[in-house]
């Protein structure tokens, strides 16, 4: 491992205690452990969720309930294991009773999203449902109007190229939805492929690509 990947795997270690311990918002009141996030500390590929769920909670890992099942299962379809992807969400900590996440919530959680942007380094990070997607590209257009186009943002002081997606969960309450994943996981490959464009301050802060218009048990987990 070279010295500065080295440095960045320690760096992230310290933001997980940080947030493992955070009490920033009044979820830290009724959670059972933080989901911090799971995977390749190194990966070329990351993913945000909305919030852990129950058995996340549970477990303290994203993504290992119904909606992870299609995650793990659309990763195969396109030739990858979530060994090789990051797995993160908006929040870190379970809503009561699932609700949405609240503004105060996702202002306090947002500081390790991007950490983890800064230090895994990613080329492309793909948004899973509405919260990450508006949260990441700053807009407030939904999901539904974006989603399946790659965009060019710069995030955590990185410039990557960000795909915004259905969340899992979506595909779970509307079958049909699983076949527009799909079309949108493959499309992940050649984009992780893809040269990123230039960044600096004179970089545009969002670009369309592909010629589409806009459509207005944790520290060991860090493999890899």
């Amino acid at each position: 491992m070279s010295e500065l990947r080295e440095q960045r795997r320690e760096r992230l270690v310290d933001v997980y205690r940080e947030a493992s311990v955070c009490t920033k918002c009044p979820l830290s009141e009724t959670r059972t452990n933080v989901v911090f996030g799971s995977g390749d500390a190194d990966a070329e590929l990351m993913f945000v969720g909305e919030a852990p769920g129950a058995e996340e909670d549970r477990q303290g890992l994203p993504f290992v309930g119904r909606a992870g099942a299609l995650l793990t299962e659309l990763l195969e379809g396109i030739g990858m294991t979530r060994k090789e992807v990051w797995i993160t969400n908006v929040l870190r900590c379970r809503p009561p009773g699932n609700r949405d996440p609240q503004p105060i919530e996702i202002e306090s959680c947002q500081p390790y999203t991007y950490s983890q942007v800064e230090l895994i380094e990613p080329r492309v990070v793909a948004t899973l449902g509405n919260f990450a997607t508006k949260l990441l590209t700053g807009s407030r257009v939904g999901i539904t109007r974006v989603r399946g186009t790659p965009q060019v943002r710069e995030i955590g002081g990185r410039t990557v190229f960000l795909m915004p997606l259905l969340h899992p969960a979506a595909a779970l309450r509307t079958p049909s939805l699983v076949d527009t994943l799909r079309e949108d996981f493959a499309k992940l490959p050649e984009l992780i492929a893809r040269p990123l464009p230039e960044g600096g301050a004179g970089a545009p802060a969002v670009v369309e690509l592909a010629g589409a218009e806009a459509r207005a048990d944790q520290l060991d987990l860090f493999g890899g």
